[in-house]
């Protein structure tokens, strides 16, 4: 179960925040719909071929600073 919640906005943030940072990932690798934190975890741990651990933490620090550039 995914260490964080998402909403519509947040998303969208954290969307844009990722998709400065790994390039190679598209658009629609990083589709969400609330209450589906688990699947995006998933998805985004098999794309960035890094653990689970890694990405909820990407993702939070997205998250703590949401008028922020930087992830």
């Amino acid at each position: 179960m995914a260490s964080f919640t998402l909403t519509t906005e947040s998303a969208q943030r954290v969307k844009t925040k990722v998709l400065r940072k790994y390039r190679e990932l598209a658009k629609e690798n990083l589709s969400f719909t609330p209450g589906q934190e688990d699947e995006l975890v998933n998805r985004l741990t098999q794309l960035l071929k890094r653990d689970v651990r890694y990405v909820e933490f990407t993702i939070q620090k997205a998250l703590a600073d949401p008028n922020g550039n930087r992830l």
